[in-house]
């Protein structure tokens, strides 16, 4: 049965949302600006602010000019010394920079590459680009990695403790994912071969890796192919294949192993599947279509409940973070609350 969620609280804000972030505690972080008059500029960069919401009402802390404005690539998150970090582009080039989570005080800023996205924990912020993954140091923000090989392309990127799972094209177009070491990028395995799937997204969190993704045959060991096609026979146009599927694998798997589950979400015409976008925290996954939410336990696929959330459909940025769920739309930021 489908809910509403509970909304703890929802602010409207100054300007344009483009960016959050949201932790196990503490308060909210929400980076946005405001659009020039008939959104013309004649630089890159949007000058940005980040804010700090109280996690409980939505009150805003402080509010304060970030180095970091609105552009090419974003990531925001928490250092391990309770600092709040910031990454995307500034009127200098791309940078990592470090606020005070008290009063959003410029602590340190550090030039780094220029990315497209960008996943950040405690310890580290990882960011992708067509060719590189590149890890920089919460506190020193100091490139503590670097990882690249020709012929590869990089789109997502998810961590699961020790391990950072990356999804990759080779030259041959085919999509895979690879494993990498936390500690020093080293690569550790391929998870996925690069055979015929097409990845969509990637999420992980505890002991599972969920891969979003479309023609799931040609991700499957053989000696699940024949489970996989009885399921496939039982829905309706299912001479089309599978356009949508969700894959569990354990994180510790190689290539052919076989995987903890799968389910066939869609076999409609590509162009009339809804928007769908995974996430995970706390061994549990988050399934987002259009304005509702099915949340699954990792290990098993086991459905948790699905849940209505307003204005999720019309989302510019969505987290979770223990049992909590962040959403910004284009001015309005909310939080509701979810399974943790």
């Amino acid at each position: 049965m489908t809910r509403t969620a509970k909304r703890r609280f929802s602010r409207e804000l100054s300007g344009i949302v483009d960016g959050l972030a949201i932790g196990a505690h503490g308060p909210v972080l929400v980076h946005h600006y405001e659009p020039p008059a008939d959104d013309m500029w004649m630089d890159d960069v949007i000058p940005g602010k980040l804010s700090a919401l109280e996690r409980a009402t939505g009150e805003v802390l402080w509010s304060s000019p970030c180095e970091v404005g609105y552009g090419r690539g974003f990531g925001a998150g928490f250092a391990s010394d309770g600092a709040a970090l910031v990454l995307g582009p500034t009127a200098k080039g791309h940078m990592a920079v470090r606020m005070a989570l008290a009063n959003g005080a410029l602590l340190a800023a550090h030039e780094i590459e220029a990315f497209d996205d960008a996943l950040v924990h405690e310890d580290m912020a990882i960011t992708v680009t067509p060719k590189s993954v590149v890890a920089y140091d919460s506190r020193t923000l100091i490139e503590q990695w670097e990882y690249s090989r020709p012929g590869e392309r990089y789109h997502h990127v998810a961590r699961a403790g020790g391990r950072v799972f990356v999804s990759v094209t080779h030259s041959s177009r085919k999509h895979g994912v690879l494993c990498l070491d936390a500690e020093n990028g080293e690569f550790q395995t391929e998870i996925l071969s690069p055979r015929g799937a097409t990845i969509h997204g990637i999420a992980a969190s505890g002991d599972g890796l969920i891969v979003l993704t479309r023609d799931l045959q040609s991700a499957l060991p053989r000696e699940v192919v024949g489970q996989f096609m009885i399921q496939l026979s039982r829905l309706e146009d299912s001479r089309r294949g599978d356009t949508l599927s969700l894959l569990a694998l354990p994180i510790d798997s190689t290539a052919g192993d076989a995987p903890l589950w799968w389910e066939i979400l869609s076999t409609q015409p590509v162009d009339e599947i809804p928007e769908v976008a995974i996430s995970a925290d706390s061994g549990k996954l988050y399934l987002v279509s259009g304005a509702l939410i099915e949340v699954r336990d990792i290990l098993t696929g086991r459905k948790l409940g699905e849940w209505a959330i307003p204005g999720l459909d019309e989302r510019v940025a969505w987290q979770v973070a223990s049992g909590a769920g962040l959403l910004a739309e284009e001015s309005r930021v909310s939080l509701y609350e979810l399974p943790a």
